[in-house]
């Protein structure tokens, strides 16, 4: 499996921006797709983000127009940018590879996640 290791959360004012990162051990054994999967409090999975390996970006209704997920293979690392922030957006943030599309129960490796709190 690839590894996987977010940074980039914390606690952010609604309306303002977060961008998220995600190192991996290497995509071009993580699959089709990179994604960014959230969870808040008492609810389910929910895949918010993920790009494929030509860089087609899929979104969720949820964030779209406000979030944007990138790729750097060159860097093995994926960004989540996370603009115009709203209460609803509090979870942790995972990032997930081997998978396919906004489908979070797909993804077979996870990182630890990455907390961003907005208030």
């Amino acid at each position: 499996d690839v590894q996987l290791v977010e940074s980039g959360g914390g606690s952010v004012q609604a309306g303002g921006s977060v961008t998220l990162s995600c190192v991996a051990s290497g995509f071009t054994e993580s699959g089709n797709y990179v994604a960014w999967i959230r969870q808040a409090p008492g609810k389910g999975r929910e895949g918010v983000a993920a790009v494929d390996r030509f860089g087609t970006a899929h979104y969720a209704d949820s964030v779209k127009g406000r979030f944007i997920i990138s790729k750097e293979n060159a860097k093995n690392t994926a960004y989540l940018q996370m603009n115009s922030l709203k209460p609803e957006d509090t979870a942790m943030y995972y990032c997930a590879a081997g998978g396919d599309g906004l489908g979070a129960s797909s993804y077979s490796s996870w990182g630890q996640g990455t907390q961003v709190t907005v208030s």
